[in-house]
């Protein structure tokens, strides 16, 4: 059974709303000084700071759709729409460093005149904006991928920014035009490292990678260590949800004469103590029945625990 999330999963929630809108704002002011003062620089940015509007728009849709209860289609509920959302993200973030970089070398062997005075205003006020989304989305919940995936579009764009504004400086002061695509190499340099990482850990979790944290060998060795019911462990099964939903299944065989009951509530306990997994699937087994059990998955001796999670 779902349980609906009205503490940080709203919280979130209301933080993309304030970035969206923010974000949009400004957009629009962008496009309405390029088309006033002629600029197509300000309009370019306009087009960028669009792609960052939608990107917040989808982690915001995808914010409220995994708050959906489960269902007889999605047992698990819509927790891994988030997930999707921060590798859309992150892909798309992929894409505008491509897109940058390509512009950045086409200035760089046909230099554009740019500006510096327009581009020097419309670049501070972006980078208040941004630098107040950030901090808007930053104080989020640090383990949410798709928070994390909104934050570094608006990462990309503040440090956008300050390079736009270090560029204008120098081209008002120099009037040396080269130094706008050599910094915006820079920033898209930076960028790419988080859009990697970004895009790389929700890609595990849509393939049901095991945790980051969680070995799953060093766990079929240390579960018989510390617990005395239990003689070994095999078909074990880790992967995750989200970040903060891991969940593993496996076959236990006992120890003989352990009390079954026993061993069950004491492997919940060592899984949720030292690892965080609330949702456990086990199967227990005793050494003479374990080849039977395996084969047969209706067996009477086969006993399966599902410790949903509790929100």
């Amino acid at each position: 059974m779902a349980h609906h999330h009205h503490g940080p999963q709203g919280d979130d929630e209301k933080r993309l709303l304030w970035a969206v809108v923010l974000t949009g704002g400004f957009m629009l002011a962008e496009v309405v000084g390029g088309i006033v003062s002629g600029s197509l620089a300000l309009l370019a940015d306009a087009g960028h700071m669009l792609t960052d509007s939608a990107s917040l728009m989808l982690a915001l849709f995808a914010a409220r759709i995994s708050r959906r209860s489960a269902d007889h289609r999605r047992t698990y509920g819509y927790h891994r729409v988030q997930i999707l959302a921060a590798f859309v993200n992150g892909l798309t973030l992929i894409g505008i460093v491509i897109w940058i970089s390509i512009e950045a070398i086409r200035r760089l062997l046909s230099p554009v005149e740019v500006m510096g005075s327009t581009m020097l205003t419309i670049a501070v006020l972006g980078l208040v904006v941004n630098i107040v989304v950030f901090f808007i989305l930053h104080l989020g919940d640090r383990e949410n991928l798709n928070i994390r995936g909104a934050a570094l579009h608006v990462m990309g764009d503040l440090l956008g920014s300050v390079g736009a504004i270090v560029a204008a400086l120098i081209i008002l002061g120099t009037g040396w035009m080269p130094i706008d695509p050599l910094l915006s190499l820079l920033v898209s340099v930076l960028i790419l490292r988080s859009a990697w990482k970004l895009t790389k850990e929700s890609g595990h979790i849509l393939l049901e990678g095991a945790p980051e944290d969680l070995d799953v060998r060093h766990l079929e060795e240390e579960i018989p260590r510390h617990l005395a019911e239990v003689e070994s462990v095999h078909h074990l099964h880790a992967w995750s949800l989200t970040p903060a939903k891991p969940m593993i299944s496996l076959h236990a065989i006992l120890v003989e004469g352990a009390d079954r009951h026993q061993a069950l509530i004491s492997l919940k306990a060592f899984l949720h103590e030292n690892y965080r997994i609330q949702h456990a699937t086990i199967q227990l087994e005793h050494r003479d029945h374990c080849l039977d059990d395996i084969a047969r998955s209706g067996n009477d001796n086969d006993t399966s625990l599902h410790a949903e999670h509790q929100h």
